[in-house]
């Protein structure tokens, strides 16, 4: 995409923001009369439903319009102040403020959501990212030498009566204690449907109200009192809004968190009303002017994108056309929606598909017709995209795992030199009497915290790099245990060797039984119940693990 385009627009999006910088009319009407958890989940029901990014590679672009200082293209960073600039992302990461490693990983849309959701997602400088780690927030207890400090924020040991049992805790600095609170009240009841993950329930609770356990409503409450709304929050929110549909209310109405945790705890919350909610026809998403952005995507792929929409009194079936510029690049599956399903409680969503046939950077507008009370008004929302060569990727070396404790460890690797990655994978495989369990976890790199590890078991990762959604080949499989690292062997009773187009197996001393025989995505493809001497298993080329109960999986190359 061209660049100066890009910050032309950007810049369009900020001005605009700062011009408004407010909730439409209406938006949180549904609010009014409420308190306590009923008032939350009003708020999670107002908020919870939105429209996501395109995707995770591609949440740099969208930084560039919600985290860059105005007039300038220096990152605003909140974890350093080391100077870095866009359109490079170099040096810094995606960093999730509220760890993605406390709510439970599967694959629900809310998980997928929550861990593109922008509200609470920020760059961050990679040595600060790394420090910070999956630690609460908190205060540090600077009679002892901080474990981190950089001089904007502070990794170390928790002053009394916070930390909620953690070791660590990440304290940011005193200007940006206020964003992360109101960031952690925005997470707690966008998502305070997910379960938590059991191991890291430092800041909250497993329930719907009031989420936040004792001493982070303490400390997040004073955080948010010594430090009001600043211009970066409202500047952010109104970003955040014209991508995702969805704001944070608590930048909006700071207020509201003393009606949830604070001082108004047991009062009814007003916001106020509009003045005749029966005659107004208000179509609340997609906003007017609000940017649908693809991103890059390679030459040969497609990516697709949601719109909400989501309005009340709308009498008219709202029509819809693509026009003006490459609109054979995009895609829209119908050309009218209902105003049943614009008015109902959950609104309605429609995927626009971007699928370019050319290089370069495309661009077309998604005309929206009878928007208004008598089926008049009319909103345009852009869409943009960019399309660049297939790009052709090395595999990572997977290196030796660090780290390692009773319940985690550092999962590393060598990048290839001199290409360009947005992400890596990591497939993750967990050993448990021979059988394998499979999960992908996505990093910055090259180094992932790797938790939820038992000694008792063990297990191994590979890493793939990723790049406009085009995967590397699989690296080499490393196996990590209590004893560290361990590469591949050939453990007695049970030997197994790779030969051309087979695998060899020996039961060296007594019969070996149950055997199985998995590739690398944990899918078994050959078992022995009972082995006893030497057998040979004919496979197409590729890497397996070869498991048995009593036995270390060993790891296998075919040629």
């Amino acid at each position: 995409m061209n660049l100066r385009h890009f910050f032309i627009a950007a810049a369009a999006v900020l001005g605009f923001a700062t011009a408004q910088a407010e909730a439409p009319a209406g938006y949180y009407n549904s609010l009014n009369g409420l308190k306590e958890g009923a008032l939350k989940t009003a708020v999670y029901n107002r908020i919870h439903n939105f429209r996501t990014v395109s995707s995770y590679n591609n949440l740099p672009q969208y930084f560039r319009v919600t985290d860059v200082y105005p007039e300038s293209n220096r990152w605003w960073d909140m974890y350093s102040n080391i100077p870095l600039y866009a359109p490079s992302f170099s040096g810094l990461n995606r960093e999730h403020s509220f760890p993605k490693s406390w709510w439970k990983q599967n694959n629900s849309v809310d998980y997928t959501t929550a861990y593109i959701d922008l509200n609470h997602l920020y760059p961050s400088e990679m040595k600060a990212n790394t420090a910070k780690s999956n630690y609460p927030l908190g205060e540090v207890d600077m009679s002892y030498t901080p474990k981190f400090d950089n001089g904007v924020c502070k990794v170390g040991y928790p002053v009394q009566g916070q930390g909620g049992g953690a070791t660590q805790v990440f304290e940011p600095a005193d200007e940006y204690k206020g964003d992360f609170a109101r960031t952690y009240f925005y997470m707690v009841t966008c998502y305070q449907n997910l379960t938590w993950n059991q191991s890291y329930m430092y800041m909250v609770s497993q329930n719907v109200y009031p989420t936040l356990n004792a001493w982070s409503v303490r400390m997040l409450l004073k955080w948010h009192r010594d430090d009001p709304v600043s211009q970066k929050e409202l500047d952010r929110n109104e970003a955040v809004f014209s991508f995702q549909d969805n704001r944070n209310p608590f930048i909006d109405h700071p207020e509201l968190v003393e009606y949830i945790w604070g001082d108004k705890v047991g009062e009814a919350y007003q916001v106020g009303q509009s003045p005749d909610p029966v005659a107004d026809a208000e179509l609340e998403a997609p906003v007017n002017g609000a940017v649908l952005e693809f991103g890059q995507v390679a030459i040969g792929s497609s990516v697709q994108a949601k719109l909400l929409f989501k309005g009340s009194n709308i009498r008219q079936p709202l029509t819809l056309r693509l026009y003006r510029g490459d609109t054979g690049m995009f895609s829209i599956p119908v050309n009218t929606i209902s105003s049943s399903q614009v008015n109902s409680p959950e609104g309605t969503w429609l995927t626009v598909t971007y699928k370019p046939t050319a290089i370069g950077a495309h661009t077309a507008r998604l005309l929206i017709n009878g928007t208004g009370v008598d089926g008049n008004g009319s909103r345009g929302i852009e869409l943009r995209g960019e399309c660049l060569e297939r790009p052709v990727l090395t595999a990572p070396v997977a290196t030796a795992a660090t780290d390692i404790t009773s319940t985690s460890y550092v999962a590393n690797w060598t990048p290839a030199s001199g290409e360009t990655v947005d992400y890596y994978i990591i497939t993750r495989t967990r050993y448990n009497n021979g059988l394998p369990t499979v999960e992908e976890i996505l990093s910055e790199g090259p180094g992932e915290l790797i938790d939820e590890f038992d000694l008792s078991d063990s297990e191994s990762y590979s890493v793939r790099a990723v790049r406009l959604g085009v995967e590397s080949p699989e690296s080499n499989i490393v196996f990590v245990s209590h004893t560290g690292i361990t590469d591949v062997v050939a453990d007695a009773p049970l030997t197994v060797l790779a030969e051309q187009g087979m695998l060899l197996l020996r039961a060296d001393a007594a019969p070996v039984y149950d055997i199985t025989v998995y590739d690398v995505a944990g899918r078994p493809v050959a078992s022995v119940p009972c082995l006893s001497g030497i057998i040979e298993i004919e496979l197409p080329a590729g890497i397996y693990i070869v498991g048995a109960p009593g036995s270390a999986p060993v790891k296998a190359t075919v040629r």
